[in-house]
């Protein structure tokens, strides 16, 4: 079951001597039982009790009202037996699922009632009632709200942990689909070419460029993977990538054209470093485009635009259209969260005779 927790050691000692204390101050009236030992024990088993009211709460409550009822049918005067009642009754009701808790208290409470029909000091019927009743439905109330809002209180954090946890999947899924995806492609392209070539000199250069595509993709995913496995470093980790981003775009762009592709590549403005978030987005954007000229392209060429603005980077991809309608699939569902993430702008789709993507990113969007 655990540890006694501190707050229950505390709350437990302060009933104790609250009682011990006040009890001997309690005025006498006529028909009210004084104090003496007995009422001294009833007390303060009430008090020692709440030691458990987290623990075992309904027990704790048993013992609690038990003493308390007890303590009120001998006629002893009111005191702090009844605060240590209210902690029990709350406890319950913090502790336990609400319609238990609701039958213990409702028993408690008719317990309770008994001594208002012989108490001395009790108010004339149906008076006393009230004050009664309020004892065990003021305390439980309190506790049942404090539950449900605990309870709503780690629902959302369970909700948000999931969610958490659910983004880094789809994170992780379109980074390895844009590395995957783009190596893929580039090795069905040669590998289509090594089959259709008519010597074995050309089909060993095709070989070769296969070859070639799939390490750099293999290098880039391991990359890829170790930046987002926590607590990874570079030091004494497989071989690394250059990092994705703008930097390496002509790189890209000889990748994408080593495929089979024509790629003419255009930047304007005048380059300068962005936000890593930024700038890999734009390359995996472009990644992504590439990719799918290379998958569906009706024509082997593409045109690509980069423009640095004050506030941001412009990207454009160009081919001609591939035939058949066009669906957005998981690639371009996974270029337009990257970019709308970071506050920018993505459309995709047939303009003319041909399927141009095209994005804007501001300079200060940050993931």
């Amino acid at each position: 079951m655990g540890k006694l927790r501190l707050v229950d050691v505390g709350v437990a000692a302060a009933l104790t001597a609250f009682t011990l204390v006040s009890m001997a101050f309690l005025p006498a009236s006529d028909g009210v039982r004084p104090i003496d030992g007995l009422a001294y024990v009833l007390a303060v088993t009430a008090a020692v009790a709440t030691l458990f009211r987290s623990r075992w709460p309904v027990p704790t409550l048993g013992v609690v009202a038990g003493a308390t009822v007890t303590y009120l049918l001998l006629a002893y005067p009111y005191g702090p037996v009844m605060v240590c009642l209210v902690v029990a009754i709350y406890s319950l009701a913090r502790r336990r699922p609400l319609r238990p808790a609701l039958l213990y208290a409702s028993v408690t409470l008719a317990l309770l009632l008994i001594h208002v029909f012989t108490h001395p000091a009790a108010l004339g019927l149906p008076e006393g009632l009230i004050p009664a009743s309020a004892i065990v439905a003021v305390p439980f109330s309190i506790g049942v709200a404090r539950r449900m809002w605990h309870q709503a209180r780690s629902a959302e954090q369970t909700a948000a942990e999931q969610q958490a946890r659910d983004d880094e999947r789809l994170q992780l899924a379109y980074e390895v689909h844009d590395v995957v995806g783009h190596g893929l492609a580039a090795i069905q392209m040669q590998a289509d070419i090594a089959l259709h070539l008519g010597t074995p000199r050309d089909a060993t250069t095709a070989l070769t460029a296969i070859s070639k595509a799939a390490n750099e993709a293999l290098t880039e995913l391991r990359t890829t993977l170790a930046d987002i496995r926590p607590g990874s470093g570079t030091s004494g980790g497989p071989e690394r990538a250059p990092t994705a981003g703008l930097a390496n775009l002509e790189v890209l762009a000889q990748r994408v054209r080593s495929a089979g592709v024509s790629v003419d590549l255009e930047v304007s403005g005048t380059p300068r470093p962005l936000p890593d978030a930024v700038d890999l987005a734009a390359y995996r954007v472009l990644q992504e485009s590439l990719t799918n000229v290379v998958k569906h392209g009706a024509d082997s060429a593409a045109r690509v635009e980069v423009v640095y603005e004050p506030d941001g980077v412009r990207l454009a991809v160009r081919n001609p259209r591939a035939e058949g309608s066009f669906a957005a699939g998981f690639g371009i569902t996974g270029m337009r969260h990257r970019v709308e993430s970071l506050g920018g702008r993505l459309d995709a789709g047939p303009v003319d005779e041909s399927f141009e993507v095209r994005a804007a990113l501001p300079a200060g969007g940050v993931a």
